[in-house]
């Protein structure tokens, strides 16, 4: 696979010009079967790699990071997914190959002009071993061939964008990956609820030009025609837009049954709000998507949200864990979880976690050597790895999620301050 060549050569660089190779950080005597951590010998060489090898001194943390929207009307995405990150760390012990984990993060503001400045300063860092992130897609396109090129692989817990895990990509993506969904899956969910259960035969949708509502809004709609729907209009709107009412009446004008407009908080609240002001929208059902599930869009939408549509991951399809996990989340920030993806942020740490693991050289003074290719092979090397939001596997062009999908009907209840929602209305 093309993608991941520097990181086979890389692997087999490490075997030979180490004295040993190492699993889950520990030495091995060469020459000897073994299983598990074995006797330390006295010398190590340390392994070379193509894309680099992080060396961290005995006493010296393991550096990781995160990256994505952590201001902005969008922050709780980021947020939520960073709390995901410092559980999946807590779990641990703060520490990992027995160096405490050191966690910084990078604000991406959900840009592609914030996912480029966030990786650069990234991949200018010798002492990063892995990344969690982007939030945003928009990010990722920005940022990802800076962390390629340095040799740092990230796996993102909330990207969605199809583009991003597609097989015609090229070695820009080499050190991307994703625990998240892609929006393949879920615009043909939406359109599915839309056509089959709510039996609507005409849409329009509204983007705001991301990566991530443009594709989505796509998907969408040739999913529906395909069904045998009607799509009325595809409009768009600006990130920092405000009156709604003009692009509200174009689309009124042709009379949908639905709008989806899989968009972020502050456009979503706009619509949202201003819809029903907008004659011949009285009755037209609403619908969004994972970027706007959180409570910070129902404030900004406020009772005109009232039963409204959001489809998302399928959180009563994780495992069992997922509740324990729950209980954690509640006792760290004191709510409930506040976006979608703070579960695909805990899978995606710990893949890491356990790759870095598999390929960490320790010698016996401590010194921990972890080469940055053979760390990218052993994630997409991933396989049923027991997350709590499924059971992963990695494949060759970075998807390692299950395409669980949802829909949530947002009800007085959520109105009322509660959150999430209670429970999916489907499927």
């Amino acid at each position: 696979m093309k993608l991941r060549k520097l990181g086979g050569l890389a692997l087999g660089a490490m075997l030979v010009a180490a004295a040993c190779k190492t699993g889950g950080g520990a030495t091995a005597t060469p020459g000897a079967a073994t299983e598990g951590p074995t006797q330390a010998p006295a010398e190590v060489t340390p392994p070379t790699d193509p894309l680099g090898v992080v060396t961290i001194a005995p006493g010296d943390p393991i550096h990781i990071a995160n990256w994505g929207v952590l201001s902005t009307a969008d922050a709780t995405l980021g947020q939520d997914a960073l709390y995901g990150v410092q559980i999946a760390i807590d779990d641990k012990g703060g520490k990992l190959l027995d160096h405490t984990i050191q966690l910084t993060t990078e604000d991406g503001l959900c840009t592609v002009e914030g996912g480029a400045t966030a990786a650069q300063k990234m991949a200018a860092d010798s002492t990063l071993v892995g990344l969690i992130g982007s939030s945003c897609s928009d990010e990722t396109i920005g940022g990802i061939k800076a962390l390629s090129e340095a040799g740092l692989t990230t796996i993102s817990p909330s990207n969605t964008r199809p583009l991003l895990t597609d097989p015609g990509r090229d070695a820009t993506f080499a050190g991307y990956l994703r625990t998240a969904h892609s929006d393949a899956f879920q615009g043909k969910a939406v359109a599915e609820f839309a056509y089959n259960e709510l039996g609507l035969k005409t849409a329009a949708t509204i983007h705001d030009g991301s990566g991530y509502a443009e594709a989505l809004q796509q998907v969408f709609v040739d999913e529906f025609k395909r069904l045998g729907g009607t799509i009325t209009a595809q409009e768009a709107v600006g990130k920092t837009d405000t009156d709604m009412k003009p692009v509200l009446t174009r689309v009124a004008q042709t009379k949908p049954e639905m709008i989806y407009y899989p968009i972020f908080v502050a456009s979503g609240g706009f619509i949202t709000a201003q819809a029903r002001q907008v004659p011949g929208l009285e009755t037209t059902v609403l619908m969004g998507s994972d970027g706007i599930f959180t409570p910070d869009f129902v404030k900004a939408a406020g009772p005109a949200a009232l039963n409204m549509y959001l489809s998302s991951p399928n959180f009563s399809a994780f495992q069992a864990g997922y509740a324990d996990f729950i209980t954690k989340y509640k006792a760290k920030v004191g709510t409930a979880p506040i976006s979608a993806f703070h579960a695909h942020a805990y899978d995606a740490t710990n893949i890491l976690f356990a790759a870095i693991e598999k390929v960490a050289v320790k010698a016996a003074d401590g010194t921990l050597y972890i080469p940055k290719g053979a760390l990218r092979d052993a994630i997409y090397a991933t396989q049923a790895f027991p997350g709590i939001t499924g059971t992963l596997t990695c494949g060759p062009y970075g998807d390692c999620g299950a395409p669980l999908i949802a829909v949530y009907q947002i009800t007085a209840r959520e109105i009322g301050g509660e959150w999430p929602p209670a429970a999916p209305v489907w499927p």
